[in-house]
Order: structure tokens, then C-alpha cells, then sequence
């Protein structure tokens, strides 16, 4: 049986004083948007590799720690991740003459958010952060232990990731693209890998927007119940 160390302290705090944290985090992360709108100010590299750290600290299944952020910088690799995902969204959009992938409700759904096949954020933003989800490996990345909860884990840790990009004062956008195999060639990644994600990273442009649909968020009563 493996060891174990003490749980580590929790700042001693009064009741007014967790609810006053709990209300100050709400506060920050209600202010967060996607956004689709990037200028291409430059963004240290320091700021995602904490970023990706804080990511790293995601509860996940039996601590394999089932993830892989592969960050992309590069104006040409970013050129071809965009190709690559705009070729994809053409076919999702019916863009490229042949029946839409998407169905009529999934469109409708889209409309009010105004997204379309371009995506010239791809190129625009200073970092793509391609977000992998690991089969196998366990926490050696033997490429053979299996992994379990791996979705869960790796959504659990883009949540993180998203948040702490939030916190540094920058803008996001979770991008995907279906299928996103591209992202496993590009990246040089193994066929264990499963991309689920690109988070675009970086400073919203000057006209950036936010649609009006996306600012209506569901109450506490609609998504909590107490029991």
C-alpha cells in the first residue's frame, strides 16, 4: 500500500469571510466570454505554461493524469491549423456546396451566436492551446496502462485552464472543429491521443463583441436544487 502525507491546510477563514471569496470568484469568472475577436498583441509564454500547471492539478482518474496541452505559436503552424479547421467547418456549415454535416436545429441553434467558417482567430490569436485526451499511458505514458474517467479528467482541466487564462486578464475561445484528427498530425501527437479541444488564447481585438444571447445565463434556482 502506498504512503500517504498530511491533507494539506486550508486558510482558517470565517464564514463571512468563504462567502466573501466564494462571491469575489463568481464575480470575476461571470465576466468571462468567449470571445471571436483576437488581436495579435503578444502574450508571454510564462503566463501559459502556469496556466497549463494550474491545469495540471485537475482531480482525474486513479492520478494518471490523462491529458496533453500541445501549444502552438508558430504563424505558419497556426496558418495550417486554421486550413485545416476552416476546410472542416465548410462541410459542418454546408459552405463548401454539399449538404450542411450540422443539422437544421444545430444551425438554428448557432444562428444567434453569429459563428460561421471562417476563423480567423486561428491565425490572429498569439497561442492555440490543442487540448489532447490520452486513452492509455497511465501516469508513466507507457502508451499501454489504461486510463479511466478520461473525458471527465481532461474537461475538468480545461475548466481549470480557462479559468486561470481568465484570471491572468486574457480572452478565450474553446474551438472545436469536428473531426479534429488534423490537430494529431500537426501537433506530432500519438494515435493514442484524442484531441477534444482548442482554446485560443490572447487579447480581445478592439471591436471585439459579445452577442446578447450569450449573456443570458440560466438562474441559480434553474441549475442547483437542495435536497
Amino acid at each position: 500500500m502506498s504512503g500517504s502525507q498530511p491533507f494539506p491546510p486550508l486558510p482558517d477563514l470565517s464564514e463571512a469571510e468563504r462567502i466573501a471569496r466564494a462571491k469575489a470568484a463568481f464575480e470575476r469568472l461571470k465576466s468571462r466570454h468567449s470571445c471571436r475577436a483576437f488581436s495579435d498583441a503578444p502574450v508571454p509564454r510564462e503566463v501559459i505554461e502556469y496556466a497549463i500547471r494550474a491545469a495540471g492539478t485537475a482531480p482525474n482518474g486513479a492520478n494518471h493524469q490523462p491529458w496533453h496541452f500541445a501549444v502552438i505559436g508558430s504563424p505558419d503552424k497556426k496558418r495550417a491549423v486554421r486550413e485545416a479547421a476552416e476546410a472542416e467547418e465548410r462541410r459542418f456549415y454546408g459552405d463548401d456546396g454539399e449538404k450542411p454535416k450540422a443539422s437544421e436545429e444545430w444551425l438554428d441553434a448557432l444562428a444567434p451566436i453569429g459563428t460561421n467558417a471562417s476563423k480567423p482567430f486561428l491565425e490572429t490569436a498569439p497561442w492555440l492551446i490543442a487540448c489532447f485526451a490520452q486513452r492509455t499511458g497511465g501516469i508513466d505514458e507507457d502508451g499501454e496502462t489504461q486510463n479511466y474517467y478520461v473525458n471527465e479528467s481532461v474537461g475538468i482541466a480545461c475548466g481549470m485552464l480557462i479559468a486561470t487564462l481568465h484570471e491572468a486578464g486574457l480572452a478565450t475561445l474553446t474551438h472545436t472543429p469536428s473531426p479534429m484528427g488534423f490537430l494529431r498530425d500537426l501537433c506530432g501527437r500519438p494515435k493514442i491521443e484524442k484531441p477534444l479541444m482548442i482554446v485560443v488564447v490572447g487579447h480581445p481585438a478592439a471591436d471585439a463583441t459579445v452577442p446578447e444571447h450569450a449573456l443570458q445565463k440560466k438562474p441559480l434556482e434553474q441549475i442547483a436544487s437542495w435536497l
